[in-house]
């Protein structure tokens, strides 16, 4: 419930993006940051956190809770008007607090699971995605829509996240080894070839998601404009985002059965290959357009868990936090560029319906990443001995 409520932060400038530009005049270059400022503050506070081991020295609850109250404030500054560069400023603080929340709840969740670890990160994703969805529902069902009314309420969410981090959550009984801060242990994750393997899967799984779930409405309301028979294409992208909150679960679910390399790879070529296919029903029909779409949301984000699940069981035990902070610090500095580039090929193409093609290559890199991992001795500590 806390992760749910304070990642409705993460996309909540996305979802109002047309009312930003029109306030402010915005160019498709200065929209594109207002999703990306996010991006490129987690990044910046995830490798610094990786750097100085501060998920692995401090206690994961008041690291979440305090990160949680920057990013509603951070966040709800919006609602004045500040200007495009303080806007965009207030984004990027969004972003450097979120880098608390995100890679220490992974850690958090491991503590309470050893057995079905998996499974249990799947539904902590499940969460984060209907929290990143959740911004497009409120724009798809609001009646006289006010933009400010979903920062305000993605604020309020994220203050009371802030509570429950505090006052109700505690380590589980699998604790993590303590360590000090060392700035070898950067290059101590990158040497590890096993972890690396898995990164790399996740870095691959990175290049298409956030690309997938920023520009999604964007490009639904471009299908619409050519013909495509859509109602609601808030409300689609909603479901669209939120189908992946089912897909982590099963993603979990499959990944602790027939292991972590062969559900990731069975994932991530379903993925790709709904990138593959949706420009091809860019014009119709309506109902193949939102079949491919729906299935696509499912696959694209139900992998995610395993990626950093594997780096929990492969690390050295004494620096989880760092390795996870240092995968997802990589994993979305890529979704930064691959973010920028689809509106700007969009706009070379004159239109949006082929620039999906760009994200087919990560998830099938990633998919051949997690296969070579099944292939090392030490992947046998994945999910007690399902590689």
């Amino acid at each position: 419930m806390a992760l749910v409520l304070s990642l409705t932060t993460w996309f909540s400038a996305t979802a109002v993006i047309p009312e930003l530009t029109k306030l402010m005049s915005l160019s498709l270059s200065q929209a594109t940051w207002f999703t990306n400022s996010v991006q490129a503050g987690f990044v910046v506070s995830a490798l610094i956190v990786s750097l100085l081991s501060l998920l692995d020295i401090y206690k994961s609850s008041t690291i979440m809770a305090i990160s949680a109250c920057v990013a509603g404030i951070a966040n709800a500054l919006l609602i004045l008007e500040p200007g495009v560069v303080l806007s965009l400023l207030s984004r990027f603080i969004t972003g450097m607090a979120l880098a608390g929340i995100y890679p220490t709840v992974i850690k958090f969740i491991a503590t309470w699971f050893k057995k079905g670890r998996g499974f249990a990160m799947g539904i902590m994703l499940s969460a984060l995605t209907l929290g990143s969805a959740l911004p497009h529902l409120i724009r798809a069902v609001g009646v006289q829509f006010d933009w400010k009314l979903v920062i305000l309420m993605s604020s309020l969410a994220c203050l009371i996240a802030a509570v429950l981090f505090a006052f109700v959550l505690r380590d589980g009984p699998h604790q993590f080894s303590k360590t000090k801060a060392d700035v070898n242990q950067l290059g101590r994750i990158i040497r590890d070839r096993p972890v690396m393997l898995a990164n790399i899967g996740y870095f691959g799984h990175m290049w298409e998601l956030y690309a997938m779930w920023g520009w999604f409405f964007a490009y639904a309301i471009a299908a619409k404009s050519t013909g495509l028979g859509l109602e609601n294409a808030a409300l689609l992208t909603f479901l669209v985002i939120a189908a992946g909150a089912p897909g982590c679960v099963l993603g979990g679910w499959l990944a602790d059965r027939i292991g972590r390399c062969y559900a990731t790879t069975f994932l991530m070529v379903i993925s790709g290959t709904s990138a593959l296919l949706i420009g091809l029903c860019f014009n119709g029909p309506p109902w193949l357009f939102i079949t491919i779409a729906l299935i696509w949301g499912l696959a694209a984000v139900a992998d995610s868990a395993q990626f950093s699940a594997a780096v929990t069981e492969l690390s050295d035990q004494s620096m989880v936090g760092s390795a996870l902070a240092f995968q997802m610090g990589v994993g979305f500095a890529i979704t930064i560029f691959v973010i920028w580039l689809l509106p700007v090929v969009a706009e070379y193409l004159g239109s949006w319906r082929w620039v999906f093609l760009i994200l087919v290559p990560g998830p099938f890199l990633g998919a051949l990443s997690m296969l070579l991992l099944r292939r090392e001795d030490r992947s046998l500590l994945l999910a007690d001995g399902r590689r």
